[in-house]
């Protein structure tokens, strides 16, 4: 097909449909939701579940729910090895939870830390299709998966590698770049042990504890709002304190 320059003349702009506002703004794809939500008509009371992966400045936010008890039933991969797992039914037992992975406006090349999202969650026991093309390890030109490479980046060894390359080449830099870790005393030795202490901790209570609320108090830069009854007496005192200067004017 040969090149069409576009004309931008009446018409177009008579016929021209902006995006919904969540798409101009880089927050949401309608295109893929749909798929993601719509199911098919011949598949009946049978909802699509997401599991939705979403990241902050510090933070990367993974909604999942233990409402429905499964979590007892299906413990996944205990250790972690980097290997593919794939949750499988219980004879006699609800079937694994099904869901898809909602990876947002992220973009989802070999080893983008949505995919770290998705290990975490189907080997906490969550059925969800995936494949290891996209895992760290993967090679391309081999089409072969590394697992070991892929529980390296699981625990961090990868991180504490390049902290410890950084350390004998270029100390400033590695003073710069982890600056927190020097703060709470993490060193690089202590990283893997670091993950798989956390990793413990989560299996063994893996429900959210909520803090208790902060108790702010509240500063006011302006005057309160006078009620009614401040009004009336506030211009009665103007009142009086104009009369009593009138009558000390009168008597001199």
């Amino acid at each position: 097909m040969g090149f069409v320059k576009v004309v931008k003349n009446k018409a177009y702009f008579k016929r021209y449909q902006v995006k919904f506002r969540r798409r101009r703004e880089g927050k949401t794809d309608f295109f893929a939701r749909k798929r993601l939500v719509v199911q098919d008509k011949n598949k009946y009371n049978t909802p699509k579940y997401r599991m939705i992966v979403r990241f902050s400045n510090r933070d990367i936010v993974c909604q999942l729910l233990n409402k429905f008890g499964l979590d007892k039933v299906y413990e996944g991969q205990v250790e972690v090895t980097g290997d593919e797992f794939n949750v499988e039914s219980i004879d006699g037992q609800p079937g694994a939870f099904s869901c898809y992975l909602d990876a947002g406006l992220a973009r989802t090349t070999t080893g983008n830390k949505v995919f770290g999202a998705l290990k975490g969650a189907v080997d906490g026991g969550l059925s969800i299709p995936h494949s290891t093309k996209r895992f760290p390890g993967y090679d391309t030109e081999s089409k072969e998966f590394n697992a070991e490479v892929h529980r390296k980046h699981i625990l961090g060894i990868n991180i504490s590698e390049y902290m410890s390359y950084l350390m004998e080449e270029d100390e400033d830099a590695y003073k710069k770049q982890f600056s927190r870790f020097i703060k709470n005393g993490v060193a690089p030795d202590a990283i893997e042990e670091m993950y798989k202490k956390a990793h413990a901790t989560i299996r063994e209570n893996p429900v959210h504890e909520k803090k208790p609320p902060k108790e702010v108090k509240k500063k006011r830069w302006n005057r309160a709002k006078l009620s009614l009854t401040q009004r009336k007496d506030r211009v009665a005192q103007k009142k009086a304190s104009f009369l009593r200067a009138q009558e000390q004017e009168n008597d001199e």
